[in-house]
């Protein structure tokens, strides 16, 4: 009798840890679930202690392997301090999720140099940063997935918010000049680019019956977006089934890019 090995599962993650900014609620809570729920060891990250715990606590009970890094990824270093820490006492961080970002509502002519400065802190420099410190160690190893998270903002504008479309179409751009610098040294390079999705942050524009009314019917898939549909295509790009995907930005988006 002929003993054939059962072919390994590229979508595994199972070995690797993966730290999740701006993890403890919203997308990118979702986001660590499924990488969790493929075998990855949880590092979630935030500002808030007590937010982060009540989310562990939440992914332990499901059987998930998690821990928490509480450290603001707009303070370069707090940053260094802080993956420092999690290399030096949970191990090397294999995946990195740059998920953390906010969002001001105003009309540009309206906008404050405070909030323009806060709003590119979180969303942009916290990205080169979190992204810098982590992939020191990523280059010694010769591998490493970095997942940074777009939005349907890196490609079309909406009135009121013009720095986070400023923000995103950064972060997209960033994407591919990280994938060109270090894609040599055997690290990949993503973007992850959500369309609009129920969240906490999204609620009074699900409430909103008119701009609900508009964003169904400028959507193909005609709804909303759930959390968990996220999932999968973030788990590709951080598994072995996308090592030859490099400097893409994935929209996961129900065909809003696809139309006028």
């Amino acid at each position: 009798m002929t003993h054939t090995t059962p072919p390994v599962n590229p979508f595994s993650l199972v070995g690797q840890r993966a730290l999740v900014t701006g993890s403890s609620g919203g997308i990118g809570f979702a986001l660590a679930r499924a990488l969790g729920q493929a075998g990855a060891a949880l590092v979630l990250n935030g500002r808030d202690g007590d937010k982060l715990r009540s989310a562990q606590q939440q992914l332990l009970d499901e059987g998930l392997n998690v821990s928490t890094a509480p450290f603001d990824v707009t303070d370069s270093m707090a940053v260094q301090t802080g993956v420092a820490t999690i290399e030096r006492s949970l191990g090397p961080i294999g995946i990195l999720v740059n998920n953390a970002g906010m969002q001001i509502r105003n009309p540009l002519h309206q906008f404050s140099d405070d909030d323009w400065h806060r709003l590119m802190r979180t969303n942009l420099d916290s990205v080169f940063y979190v992204s810098k410190a982590v992939v020191a160690g990523m280059i010694g190893r010769g591998r490493g997935k970095i997942i940074n998270i777009c939005s349907v903002q890196s490609e079309l504008g909406r009135p009121g918010i013009a720095p986070y479309t400023a923000s995103k179409g950064a972060i997209k751009m960033l994407t591919k000049g990280m994938a060109i610098d270090w894609g040599p040294l055997g690290i990949n390079v993503n973007g992850l680019g959500p369309g609009y999705f129920k969240t906490e942050l999204t609620a009074k524009l699900v409430d909103d019956a008119a701009f609900t009314a508009w964003l169904v019917g400028r959507t193909p898939s005609r709804r909303w977006g759930e959390v968990e549909e996220l999932g999968g295509a973030a788990v590709f790009l951080a598994s072995d089934a996308a090592r030859f995907v490099n400097g893409h930005i994935l929209y996961v988006d129900g065909g809003v890019t696809a139309t006028l």
